[in-house]
């Protein structure tokens, strides 16, 4: 195994620990609302702390960018990109669906990504040009063909509002010709699980890039494709993300891209 991917499982597989050790008294937890409909709790900011502690023993000068402490040593070549919880509401109503992610961009390029279900005990894990793999063994993107029969995941909109209608167009386009559309609440293991061959395809507005860089390594290095709506590599930055297995992506391209193009969502935020 690549050896920083063995430094991130190590980080981890310490976030996890801390999470489910806390499982049997989230009743008791402190949880602060950052804003509408996104809590932190004092497990998230745990996690992170011991993902930053393993993460700098071993690369002191990297940078850091996570989701509750922000960024660390801002212009280093290397950057650790962390999501301690992800799915913390899921979480906090114990709704066994969230995760660890932590991924590694080089300048600017994803080169190593984990996803750590600390629930399940399954560990996704990524290297550029080494494939991708679920505890340890070899995992590909379906050959689904086309958007009829697809199994597609989604999240939905849930701090900003704003573009819940042009969500709303792209999720009735979409769901006409597939076999269904699920809506588990880790965009992180919802990407893992499209690398796994789980899912066909995913589509999810606004994340942070702490949501998603793991998973788009995991997801092109299992054979998938990611792009944002307009077929490019904007996601980690615009947080617009289309990740699908190869002969399922265009057509989720071609449904979604109109979508996108003709509503205030563009107007706001694409220039």
């Amino acid at each position: 195994m690549h050896p920083m991917v063995n430094i991130a499982v190590r980080a981890a597989r310490a976030a996890g620990n801390i999470i489910v050790r806390n499982m049997d008294r989230i009743d008791r937890l402190t949880i602060t609302t950052k804003r509408s409909n996104d809590f932190v709790s004092e497990v998230d900011k745990q996690a992170e702390a011991a993902i930053i502690e393993v993460l700098k023993q071993a690369y002191p000068d990297h940078g850091i960018l996570a989701e509750e402490t922000g960024r660390q040593h801002e212009n280093a070549e290397y950057q650790w990109i962390i999501d301690p919880l992800d799915g913390t509401t899921n979480y906090l109503h114990g709704f066994p669906q969230f995760s660890v992610s932590i991924a590694l961009k080089h300048k600017a390029r994803l080169e190593v990504a984990v996803i750590y279900d600390p629930v399940s005990q399954e560990l996704f894990t990524a290297a550029r040009g080494e494939g991708a793999q679920m505890n340890e063994k070899r995992i590909r993107v379906s050959g689904h063909t086309g958007l009829k029969g697809a199994l597609l995941s989604t999240g939905f909109p849930y701090t900003d509002q704003s573009y819940t209608d042009t969500y709303l167009e792209t999720m009735k386009a979409l769901m006409v010709p597939t076999a269904g559309i699920r809506r588990p609440g880790s965009a992180a293991l919802d990407l893992a699980w499209l690398a796994a061959g789980r899912t066909d395809g995913f589509w999810e507005f606004n994340l942070n890039a702490w949501d998603i860089a793991a998973g788009a390594l995991i997801v092109r290095e299992a054979g998938g494709i990611v792009t944002d709506f307009y077929g490019s590599d904007g996601y980690l930055e615009s947080g617009d993300i289309i990740a699908a297995s190869p002969k399922v992506f265009p057509e989720m391209l071609k449904t979604i891209e109109p979508c996108v193009r003709s509503s205030e969502y563009a107007r706001r935020y694409k220039t």
